[in-house]
């Protein structure tokens, strides 16, 4: 049996002072200041993507590949619109909601003619979408400018946020899954991280 070397300086872990774990949700007030930030800055393309973000509970890497298409067919914006997943090859629904619509309308406008589709063009890559790298980091951006830890949101924040305001208000779980497009129910649960908080709200409410 191996010795282990005592002289050795033991390797940092990859995850030392790293928050790990499941990004949180933003809050409705985290929404609006984003919204705020965004239109006083005139980031016309950002709000759009933010709020589409929201609308459509995407992964990054479905919603970067959105196209014009996919929300205004023949220049005509949708209310509602259906995307094949690239993960589970499923279909899934999103609203979408006047906010957003009145976005898409400036940034398409903004965005112009184009000979793609993409809602969301590279500006480094031409013919191509924006890379979910950038899409990571403008959403630190965007928590950054209202003075959130970075660290504690991501992509899946904006995945998830609006599902666990319908779960909060509703306690559907169906509802969630069909939003969120999961195969199995007991996948929305770990998602969303529902038995941690409910036993923990419990757990807050007992006076002893």
């Amino acid at each position: 049996m191996a010795q282990p070397d005592l002289f050795r300086t033991p390797r940092r872990p990859w995850n030392a002072g790293r928050l790990i774990g499941p990004k949180a949700p933003l809050k409705p007030k985290h929404i609006w200041a984003i919204r705020q930030q965004l239109k006083m800055l005139r980031r016309i393309r950002d709000l759009a993507m933010f709020n589409c973000a929201l609308d459509a509970k995407l992964r990054a890497c479905d919603l970067v590949k959105l196209r014009v298409s996919d929300v205004a067919p023949g220049g005509v914006l949708r209310e509602r619109s259906t995307v094949i997943q690239q993960k589970t090859g499923r279909p899934v629904p999103f609203e979408i909601t006047e906010p957003t619509r009145e976005a898409l309308a400036a940034w398409l406008e903004r965005r112009g003619r184009r000979a793609d589709d993409w809602l969301f063009p590279s500006r480094s890559r031409h013919g191509d979408h924006i890379g979910t790298r950038q899409y990571a980091r403008l959403v630190d951006r965007w928590v950054t400018m209202i003075d959130l830890q970075p660290a504690a949101y991501g992509t899946h924040s904006l995945r998830r946020t609006k599902v666990a305001l319908v779960y909060k208000k509703t306690g559907n779980l169906r509802a969630c899954q069909l939003l969120l497009g999961h195969r199995k129910l007991e996948s929305t649960v770990r998602y969303l991280g529902i038995e941690v908080d409910d036993a923990l709200e419990l757990s807050e409410h007992l006076e002893i």
